[in-house]
């Protein structure tokens, strides 16, 4: 197997985690509040984190009070945001809808781009932009004709998850000193374990009635997708060209109606699969605007 083909795995791979991460997320929803499940992520990934960058040689950058705010930012919206309110929202939601949704995140970061940093569009940009918006509106249909509330405020925690993920992709790229991946990483759980365990306080952990299917789904999450994600991500971002690394991206919505499906059981309506065909088709409009760039 060519290096190029090793890489293609490897970003399979990382995507079908990152999927996973919805029906982990739906388990853990079952059975601990979203702060103290994310503050409990966090202390797990943490010191794997840190014990690969021993490993590794890895060193924590200098940064100036700017680039550190920054990243606190960044650990606000991308560590603690996406995990509580992805946890909050399939509380309410299925994970097929949930995942689906999760494959709205290039289109989304490319919004906020448009719409915070004054970038200027192009056709096939705004194609692919309503593309998804059609995909996510066929969803919230069904789920009004489903049950109704709970699942439409389900769906909106949901996207507020990828909003919160692309203002994190977002205020990586205004940081004066770049930061090595490994290094980030450690920072984001590191900050994301500080201000969730914060926000845990209001849901007072210690007086729960620990689940165990729903411990066993938070110590998955940080070490399959968190720590093991993160690797299988950046050991094929470093074999193949960027714009080939970000159409992987679409095979996390996939990997997650697929997984909710198959070991969650939930059933998928016309509307979802439609709605999930909008966002894929949208998303390869995007990748292959940006290839031709």
């Amino acid at each position: 197997m060519n290096s190029r083909m090793q890489g293609y795995c490897c970003l399979a791979a990382a995507m079908v985690l990152v999927g996973s991460t919805v029906v982990a997320s739906k388990i853990i929803g079952t059975g601990l509040p979203p702060f103290t499940a994310t503050a409990l992520r966090f202390a797990i990934a943490l010191p794997c984190f840190g014990l690969l960058m021993a490993l590794t040689g890895a060193r924590l950058p200098r940064l100036g009070r700017r680039d550190g705010l920054l990243l606190a930012a960044q650990a606000i919206a991308g560590s603690v945001g996406y995990t509580a309110l992805l946890i909050a929202g399939l509380q309410r939601a299925s994970a097929v809808d949930g995942g689906i949704i999760l494959g709205t995140l290039p289109l989304v970061s490319a919004a906020i781009a448009i719409l915070l940093l004054g970038e200027r569009p192009g056709k096939a940009t705004l194609a692919a932009i309503a593309a998804a918006g059609f995909g996510v509106w066929l969803m919230t249909r069904h789920a009004a004709a489903a049950d109704g509330g709970s699942s439409l405020a389900g769906n909106a925690l949901i996207l507020g998850a990828v909003l919160c993920e692309g203002l994190f992709i977002l205020l990586n790229k205004r940081l004066r000193v770049p930061v090595a991946p490994l290094a980030l990483s450690a920072i984001m759980a590191a900050f994301g374990f500080a201000f969730s365990a914060l926000a845990s306080i209001a849901e007072a952990p210690w007086t729960l009635s620990l689940s165990a299917p729903a411990l066993a789904a938070t110590a998955y999450y940080a070490l399959v997708p968190t720590v093991g994600g993160f690797l299988l991500w950046y050991a094929g971002a470093a074999r193949v060209k960027g714009a080939e690394a970000a159409l992987f991206t679409a095979l996390a919505p996939v990997s997650a109606v697929a997984l909710a499906a198959g070991l969650l059981g939930e059933p998928l309506a016309r509307q979802q699969l439609s709605g999930m065909a909008c966002v894929l088709g949208a998303v390869a409009i995007l990748g292959t605007a940006r290839g031709k760039s």
